[in-house]
């Protein structure tokens, strides 16, 4: 079968290789990968720039979607063609994030999805949702559990409730999705007026332009009658952290995602205590949220936004798409 493998940092090391077909063996099952999507943490593995090492060489992605060819020994709730997507973390079945699930993800610890082939446990795999095709399914393992767990996963969002999401990547684009899909009313804010233009045809109600507004918070505030929103969904950490305090109501909550702004900043304790804020850190989730969310989205008519998709032999220049940072939504690459 053929496979990308990293075999070192820096995006010349991607390498279409040759690998042995895998079998699978008891509780597995065998999955002819048909799509997968990037994310931003699979950019920063091929560059060697991941918060720590990874071990070479390494097949990438953590996020795709394929259907069953073969079903190993005591596999009874699958079977040969239903299409499925991989856990982000393949052991990861329920409850709250540890260092052991820390270590065992998908395109970073374990071998990841750019392949034909992948052998998986069974109890890490999760049905597609009824009518998506697997370009669109691609896109959920990661940034879209993110999101949903960001909003569902603490304090539940409400009907009628506002969300703030900072900038227009995946999880952002899924954070819109899922807001809209509950009711909710979407505040969000770039640096690109093109790119609030596609998130406003997305679903959100009001856009906030931060390279002419840099103290978004107090736009935020007067789009909300001095109330604040009731959920931020932060993706960039940082020195913005605050702003995102400054943003959200007395008792509402503040997801923490990403450290697009940095890793450190003087966070201001007192807003979160005068305010009684939630904070949550959020990373992505477990396979019985992977399989709600599914759930969800196979009720609805909601679907992601793709930018591009490439084929398998031009794997890489879907990474250098993805590090350009001019597309709205997902870049997928059909295997």
């Amino acid at each position: 079968m053929k496979a990308y493998e990293l075999t070192g940092k820096g995006l010349e090391h991607l390498t279409l290789v040759n690998r042995e077909k895998p079998i699978p063996g008891k509780g597995e099952v065998l999955i002819r990968m048909r799509a997968a999507s990037l994310n931003y943490r699979d950019l920063m593995i091929a560059k060697g720039v991941y918060r720590r090492e990874v071990h070479y060489p390494l097949i990438p992605l953590s996020d795709g979607a394929g259907e069953i060819e073969a079903v190993g020994e005591d596999v009874s709730e699958l079977r040969t063609g239903d299409r499925v997507m991989g856990s982000f973390f393949p052991f990861f079945y329920d409850g709250l994030v540890g260092t052991e699930t820390d270590r065992r993800a998908l395109g970073g610890d374990l071998d990841g999805v750019l392949s034909e082939y992948i052998v998986l446990n069974s109890q890490s795999v999760v049905k597609i949702p009824a009518g998506w095709s697997f370009e669109e399914a691609s896109t959920l393992p990661c940034a879209a559990l993110t999101a949903w767990n960001a909003l569902y996963g603490g304090i539940p969002l409400l009907p009628g409730q506002t969300v703030l999401v900072l900038g227009t990547g995946g999880v952002s684009m899924y954070a819109t999705l899922f807001a809209r899909m509950g009711g909710a009313r979407v505040v969000a804010t770039s640096r690109s007026s093109d790119k609030l233009l596609k998130m406003k045809a997305f679903g959100a109600e009001d856009l906030i332009d931060t390279s002419r507004e840099p103290d978004w918070e107090q736009r935020v505030h007067a789009l909300t009658i001095g109330r604040g929103v009731d959920h931020v969904v932060d993706v960039l950490g940082g020195e913005s952290f605050n702003r995102s305090l400054r943003a959200v109501r007395v008792g509402g909550q503040v997801s923490v995602i990403g450290v697009l702004s940095g890793i450190e900043g003087l966070v201001d304790t007192t807003l979160i205590l005068g305010k009684a804020i939630g904070v949550r850190g959020i990373y992505v989730g477990n396979r019985r949220q992977l399989e709600e969310m599914a759930r969800a989205l196979g009720n609805g008519t909601h679907r992601p936004a793709i930018d591009a998709v490439f084929p398998f032999s031009e794997a890489r220049q879907a990474f250098m798409a993805l590090d350009n940072r001019a597309h709205f939504g997902k870049i997928v690459i059909r295997v």
